[in-house]
């Protein structure tokens, strides 16, 4: 149980040095736009390198060995093209959601 607290105490320090080190040292105004968009888009680029590979291994059955499915493709590939379009962000992901269960039930009587 000390254990748990030890690592949720280093978690907690790392993530918030994270956030407090810029705060502290920072004190005027970027200037630099070339910064201000790479600050501006880290959390995007962050948040699509932790997901996109899960994205495209959802659709593996629990149990069997992970690997990149047709349907999760060809649904990731139709959700890209919807959000292309700005279509809303509920609408791409109930379509993706549809074309993946659509394409396995395809694959799965063929």
């Amino acid at each position: 149980m000390n254990y748990l607290y030890v690592c949720m105490f280093l978690m907690f320090l790392t993530t918030y040095l994270i956030r407090v080190i810029p705060i502290g040292f920072v004190r005027k105004k970027m200037e630099n736009l070339w910064i201000q968009d790479f600050i501006y888009y880290i959390p995007f680029s962050v948040l699509s390198a932790m997901t996109f590979p899960d994205v495209l291994y959802s659709t593996t059955a629990t149990g069997s060995e992970p690997h990149i499915s047709l349907s999760a493709v060809i649904a990731t590939l139709v959700a890209l093209v919807l959000a292309w379009r700005k279509r809303g962000l509920v609408l791409v992901a109930i379509v993706a959601v549809l074309v993946a269960i659509a394409v396995e039930l395809v694959l799965q009587y063929l």
